[in-house]
């Protein structure tokens, strides 16, 4: 069994569980979420917390039940407290504003960029060279904030460019003439 699936999720207070055994529903303060449950794990509901195990005789039972443990532990987590990233701008001109479900970014391109966010992401800009994004889905958040990324990744030489606010670029020598 996977070292992962041995663990418990505890449920906090004001999050409720639905399990069928096609859907895995999860609600709670900040929102709800779903999730396809898979047949070779069995999640049950115990004392406030739930625990995942492989269903014998499946293939790819255990490494799919601490798949599903993540899974299912994001999703409590996502409804309870929420997830987000944060994205810093590094160069001259650089800029981000949030307009409700519009992200507008200067990134030195001759244009604009203006990024819809997917329903269920909020944005956030407290100051021009910040952005953080929120969200209940980890992996939605995760996605928003590498695609929003891409317009602009950090280069190697001055380091310019959109990156995450924990992110280390290392800045190369640039070449010399003899």
């Amino acid at each position: 069994m996977s070292r992962v699936a041995k663990n418990p999720i505890v449920v906090p207070p004001g999050v409720s569980v639905d399990i069928t055994p096609e859907r895995i529903s999860v609600k709670g303060p900040l929102g709800a979420l779903e999730f396809a449950s898979n047949s070779a794990v069995s999640v049950e509901q115990e004392a406030g917390s739930l625990l995942c195990r492989p269903v014998a005789g499946a293939a790819n039972a255990d490494a799919l039940s601490g798949t599903v443990r993540a899974v299912v532990s994001n999703m409590v987590t996502g409804v309870s407290k929420g997830f987000e990233r944060r994205l810093s701008l590094v160069g001259v001109g650089y800029r981000a504003q949030a307009q409700g479900e519009i992200l507008n970014l200067t990134l030195g391109f001759s244009h604009p960029v203006a990024y819809k966010l997917p329903k269920g992401i909020a944005a956030e800009t407290p100051t021009q060279t910040e952005i953080v994004i929120k969200g209940v889905d980890r992996q939605l958040v995760g996605q928003v904030a590498a695609e929003v990324r891409a317009y602009r990744k950090p280069e190697p030489y001055k380091g310019k460019g959109v990156r995450y606010s924990d992110e280390v670029v290392v800045i190369k020598e640039t070449k010399k003439k003899k």
